[in-house]
């Protein structure tokens, strides 16, 4: 398989963040007066597409402005000790640049918490471009962010691929008519998912 465009969801596809997801999640409920959440349920709901994350985790139909203040301040103050990439991210990512493939990033994560993650894990300047929930009107599993990186790159869906770890990145790479692989390694179990770096590495070529 030889594309262009390779896009890569970030939680749970590139970066571990599964410690800081759920305690800045159970910070932003602490200050709303909300009880703690268990870690795993967490991470198990975070990849639900059926339901609506602001009223499961907040109690509120949309995400609020303190919503989004509250997660960020925690995710800045930890993010350092908390988050690491999975083993052979950095790798792959050089070796697709070298193989001069373009490489973008679609996440349902704020660009402020966004920027600071990959720029703590050096990540950051693999990416030709970078669509995160703010940037767009409707996150995954709306295939905005996939459409909005297709038309700054100026690629077609078909001479590019999306790599994500939940039905939410499936979805949105099937309303944008991207080709899609699944990956395991995150915050999910698949039956049918590519279970290792190697694995996804030969895929790709």
């Amino acid at each position: 398989m030889s594309q262009k465009l390779i896009i890569f969801d970030m939680d749970g596809t590139l970066v571990n963040s599964s410690v800081t997801i759920a305690n800045a999640i159970n910070h932003v409920r602490n200050n709303l007066n909300l009880p703690t959440m268990e870690q795993e349920h967490i991470l198990r709901l975070i990849n639900d597409h059926t339901i609506n994350p602001a009223q499961v985790f907040y109690g509120s139909e949309v995400f609020e402005p303190k919503h989004e203040k509250w997660f960020t301040q925690y995710y800045t103050k930890n993010h350092e000790n908390e988050l690491e990439l999975y083993d052979g991210i950095k790798e792959l990512l050089q070796e697709l640049k070298d193989k001069n493939h373009k490489l973008a990033l679609a996440t349902n994560a704020y660009r402020g918490s966004t920027i600071e993650s990959l720029s703590h894990l050096n990540i950051h300047d693999y990416f030709d471009a970078i669509a995160c929930y703010d940037d767009v009107e409707n996150g995954k599993p709306h295939p905005d962010m996939l459409l909005k990186l297709l038309e700054e790159l100026k690629h077609s869906n078909q001479n590019s691929l999306f790599i994500g770890d939940g039905p939410r990145d499936e979805e949105a790479s099937k309303r944008a008519e991207i080709p899609y692989i699944m990956v395991d390694w995150g915050f999910t179990e698949h039956t049918d998912a590519v279970k290792s770096v190697e694995r996804l590495k030969e895929l790709i070529r």
